[in-house]
Parts: C-alpha cells; sequence; structure tokens
C-alpha cells in the first residue's frame, strides 16, 4: 500500500502515485481527514482511511508492507475500550519513504522512475456515473447523488458535514474536476470559514460548504462574512437538529444509559434554529429544500452565483 499524506494530493502527485500503483499492484490511500485533495474525472481515486477504528482495520486487512509519504502509521481517533490504537496489520512492514519535513513529491518521481512506472490503469481512475433520482423526499443518500450530478467545474468543496454527509464524498468521485477540503483535526466548525477564506483566495471558482447544524453554530459569523464581502459560496446545512456524532461516540465508549439531562445536551431542539431566517439575518439569500426536486432546482441555479446563498437541508 502507498499512503499519502494530506501534502501530496494534487493531481501531479497523485498522476505519480498512480503509475506506481500501476507498475507495483499497491494500493493506493490517505489519511482519514485530509487538508485538500484534486477529485472528479479523470483523476485517480485514493480511497481515505476510514473513520471508525474497527472500519479502518479492516480496511487495511492483510497488508503485508505500508510505505508513508508525507504522513505517519495511523491511529484511531480516539482510543477505545478494548480496542488497538494503531490500526496497520500487527506482521505488516512499515516504511516511512518520506517525512513531513520531507520533500514527498520528489520521493514519488524518483520511486516512478527507478520502476519506469508510465502507465495508469484504468482501473485507477473514477468511472461510475452518478444519476440521481428526479423526485421524491430528500435524505442524505440523495443529496450525495445530486450534488454528485450537479457539482461545477472547478468547484471548492469545503466538507463538515459530519453524519449527514456520509454520501456526498463517494458520489463526487467522477463529477468534474474539484478540490475537496476537509476537517483536519477533532474540533468543528472549521467548514463554514473554510469556505470564506477559499471564496476570498479564488474569487473566480464557486465553493460548495457542506456542513452539519451543530458545528455551523460555532462559526455562524461567517455567513455575514461571506454576504458583506459578496462572496461566491453556497452552504448547505444538513440539519438534524442534534449532535449525532457526539451521540455515537458516547455509545461507542460504553456510555449507554444516560439520563434525560445528559440526553438533551446533544439536542438541537429547544429551542429550535430556523436556519433560514438566520441565513436572511446574515445577509445570505436562503432556502429550505425538503424533496429532490426542491434541492435540483435550488442547487443548480444558485451554485453559479456570485453571492453568498444559504440552503437548508
Amino acid at each position: 500500500m502507498l499512503f499519502l499524506g494530506g501534502e501530496f494530493l494534487d493531481e501531479e502527485s497523485l498522476n505519480m502515485a498512480a503509475k506506481i500503483a500501476t507498475k507495483t499492484g499497491a494500493r493506493l490511500a490517505t489519511e482519514t481527514f485530509r487538508k485538500r485533495q484534486r477529485r472528479g474525472q479523470g483523476i485517480p481515486v485514493v480511497e481515505p482511511l476510514p473513520y471508525f477504528a474497527e472500519m479502518a482495520e479492516e480496511f487495511l486487512a492483510g497488508t503485508e508492507s505500508i510505505v508513508f509519504i508525507g504522513s505517519k502509521p495511523p491511529v484511531s481517533f480516539f482510543a477505545y475500550p478494548d480496542k488497538r490504537s494503531y490500526l496497520s496489520p500487527e506482521n505488516s512492514k512499515l516504511v516511512q519513504l518520506a517525512t513531513f519535513e520531507q520533500d514527498g513529491k520528489k520521493a514519488l518521481q524518483a520511486l516512478c522512475e527507478m520502476l519506469e512506472a508510465r502507465e495508469i490503469s484504468k482501473e485507477l481512475l473514477p468511472s461510475t456515473t452518478v444519476e440521481a433520482p428526479l423526485t421524491g423526499e430528500l435524505d442524505p443518500s440523495h443529496v450525495g447523488s445530486l450534488i454528485g450530478e450537479l457539482l461545477p467545474e472547478e468547484a471548492i468543496v469545503s466538507d463538515e458535514a459530519a453524519t449527514s454527509g456520509f454520501a456526498v464524498y463517494p458520489n463526487t468521485w467522477n463529477s468534474k474536476p474539484h478540490d475537496w477540503l476537509s476537517l483536519t483535526g477533532g474540533s468543528i466548525g472549521q467548514g463554514l470559514p473554510l469556505a470564506t477564506g477559499a471564496a476570498i483566495a479564488c474569487p473566480d471558482r464557486p465553493v460548495v460548504c457542506l456542513h452539519g447544524d451543530g458545528g455551523a453554530m460555532y462559526t455562524v459569523q461567517s455567513i455575514w462574512t461571506q454576504a458583506r464581502e459578496n462572496l461566491n459560496v453556497t452552504n448547505i446545512i444538513f440539519s438534524n437538529r442534534s449532535y449525532a456524532i457526539l451521540k455515537i461516540e458516547l455509545e461507542r465508549v460504553g456510555a449507554l444509559q444516560t439520563g434525560d439531562r445528559a440526553q438533551s445536551l446533544f439536542s438541537l431542539e429547544n429551542p429550535e434554529i430556523n436556519w433560514v431566517s438566520l441565513g436572511k439575518s446574515l445577509g445570505a439569500e436562503s432556502f429550505t429544500t425538503l424533496t429532490i426536486e426542491d434541492f435540483r432546482k435550488v442547487f443548480s441555479s444558485v451554485v453559479k452565483k456570485a453571492r453568498p446563498i444559504f440552503n437548508r437541508s
């Protein structure tokens, strides 16, 4: 396995890694949270390590050797009772070809030259065409397929959708070429300011922010900045009215029996947040989409507008 760090997920590095994989039969993988990844039609697919430890262990199972470029051997995001923290198979050989401080791109280039790796297998390129349904009630899986179909070319995606956005990432492998920005740590609330910064840095590119409602409340003032600076950002808020990821993590450490007061700490229903009113009050054009038809109509019409848009799904 060739395991790439977030510094080496640009198109040039991905192409070199794919040539090495084609020549050697190695799998390509990357970190769970990548700071920036080039993706889309014609760009090699590099799968991220799954978030949950047991899924990551299954992902790595049977791997005889792992070569790291700009990354370290993976560990679980949290320490869980009775679960291993170091995720690499116990008998696998771990090789650090280039550390964070070293030139990983030069290491990839040297490896390509040594192996005479010049071709990229079609199997390493995205091939699945996403066809979203045309009608029906909207759910997270539909949002994923709709964005996969409608994402504009050279878009920048700021992803902090958390539990509600599970379907977006896999459904955008074969979308038009784009850049994907992710959380790089355990805090929440990065998505909105990250989208704001991306829009300022690249005013000629559409920015799409995918955000859970709980995390968005930490940095909701970013929407005012987007409106003030007239930035080309489409914010999609997945309003499940809950800190769902915290519920999941509580269960995973064995805290299954909690009282009503503890459970209420994960709820965003008392009072319920009116995201459309909030978005409008901060200067962003705002919508609620509850059906596939509504989401398709709103997203396809607003994503190319050079002003902030706020869509609660």
